[in-house]
C-alpha cells in the first residue's frame, strides 16, 4: 500500500476517530480554537486540512468578499481549496486565483475539476483553468461529475479524458489525479473497477458524506464506497456535509452536528461551501475545535435524522438533476467553451 501503509490504513479507519484529531501535523492556530487538524491524503504522502473550502460558493458573494474568505481560511490553516472549470462560468477560479497571490499559493493545496470526457476537451479545459487560477499547476486534478453509467468507459476509452490527465501529470500540470460524483455509489464503484482494469489507480475520490447519506443502504456512499477507498489507500474527499445547506433546514439536526459528523468519518478532508464570513467561521469553529464523535454520539445523530433521510428530500443531488451541471450543459463534456 505504501506511504506508511497509508498511515496505518488511515489510523485503522480512525480507530474510534478520536486518534485522528491529534494524529497528524496541525497548523494555523487561532485565538478562538486550536490548530487546524491535518490528515493524510490517502497514499500520496501529503497531508491536507480537515476543512476544505468549496469553490462553487466563491462565485456568490462579491469578489472582494470571496478573496477575503479564501485568504482568511488559509491564514487559519485551511489548506485544501476546491474548484472547477465550470463553476460560475469560470468566475470561481478567477477569484480564487486573485486570492492566491501574495504568497498564498505556496500555503494551499489547490484542486480543480474538469468536465471534458475526451482527451482534447479535458486538456483545453485544464489550460483554461490554469490561466484563470494564475498558477502553473494544480495539486489535484479531478474528473468532474462522474454521474452517468457510461462515464467510466468514456473516460478510459480510446481518446478519453484519462489520457489528458496522465499527460498533465507527466508535464507537471498536476501532482495527483482523482474523480468526483454525487449521483450513485454504483457509478463510483464502476469507475474504480474500470480504472483497475486499465491498470490505473486514482489518488483521491470525492463524494457526498453526511448524516442523510448514511441511512441510504445500497445508495450510501459511506457504506458502499468509503470502505473500498480506505482499503485501497485512496484519499477520501467528503463533500456536501450539509447537503448544500438543506440538511439543517430539516429541523432535526444542527449545522454544527452535520459538520462534526462528516469530519468524524475517516475522510482526508470535509469540503464545505462558504459564501460569507459567518459560514466560514462556522466551518473553522468545527475544525479548529474538532473532537471526533463517539459511537454513541453518532448513533444519536443518526437516530434523529432517520425519518427525514428516507424521503430523499435532503439529498436532491442524488434524486434530481438540480446539481448536474453537465446535464444542463452537455457541451461541456466535449468542448472547452463555457457558452452552454
Amino acid at each position: 500500500m505504501g506511504a506508511g501503509e497509508t498511515r496505518r490504513a488511515f489510523l485503522m479507519a480512525m480507530g474510534g476517530a478520536a486518534a485522528m484529531a491529534v494524529s497528524a501535523r496541525a497548523r494555523g492556530g487561532s485565538a478562538t480554537g486550536g490548530a487546524m487538524p491535518m490528515r493524510p491524503l490517502g497514499r500520496t504522502g501529503v497531508d491536507v486540512s480537515l476543512m476544505g473550502i468549496g469553490g462553487f460558493h466563491l462565485g456568490l458573494p462579491s469578489e472582494k468578499d470571496a478573496i477575503r474568505i479564501v485568504q482568511e481560511a488559509i491564514d487559519r490553516g485551511a489548506t485544501f481549496l476546491d474548484n472547477c472549470w465550470d463553476y460560475n462560468h469560470g468566475e470561481s477560479q478567477r477569484r480564487m486565483g486573485k486570492a492566491l497571490r501574495g504568497g498564498y499559493r505556496e500555503r494551499a493545496f489547490v484542486m480543480t475539476k474538469l468536465d471534458g470526457r475526451t482527451a482534447d476537451s479535458a486538456a483545453r479545459q485544464l489550460d483554461d483553468s490554469l490561466r484563470a487560477l494564475g498558477i502553473g499547476h494544480v495539486d489535484l486534478l479531478q474528473i468532474h461529475e462522474v454521474i452517468r453509467p457510461s462515464d467510466p468507459e468514456r473516460v478510459f476509452g480510446r481518446g478519453g479524458a484519462i489520457e489528458a490527465y496522465e499527460r498533465a501529470r507527466e508535464q507537471g500540470k498536476t501532482r495527483f489525479i482523482g474523480f468526483t460524483g454525487h449521483k450513485s455509489p454504483d457509478i463510483h464503484l464502476a469507475m474504480l473497477q474500470t480504472a483497475k482494469q486499465h491498470g490505473f489507480r486514482f489518488d483521491a475520490v470525492q463524494m457526498p458524506l453526511n448524516v442523510m447519506d448514511a441511512h441510504m443502504g445500497a445508495q450510501s456512499f459511506e457504506k458502499q464506497v468509503l470502505p473500498i477507498l480506505l482499503r485501497e489507500g485512496i484519499g477520501v474527499l467528503g463533500m456536501k456535509p450539509m447537503g448544500s445547506g438543506g440538511i439543517p433546514k430539516s429541523g432535526v439536526v444542527s449545522a454544527a452536528s452535520c459538520l462534526r459528523y462528516a469530519m468524524s468519518l475517516p475522510v482526508s478532508v470535509t469540503i464545505t461551501g462558504v459564501d460569507s464570513a459567518d459560514i466560514l467561521h462556522q466551518g473553522l469553529h468545527a475544525a479548529l475545535r474538532f473532537e471526533a464523535m463517539s459511537d454513541r454520539e453518532k448513533e444519536g445523530v443518526l437516530a434523529q435524522t432517520a425519518a427525514a433521510a428516507h424521503s430523499g428530500r435532503y439529498e436532491q443531488y442524488k434524486t434530481t438533476t438540480r446539481f448536474d451541471g453537465t446535464t444542463s450543459h452537455p457541451r461541456w463534456l466535449d468542448s472547452a467553451e463555457l457558452g452552454g
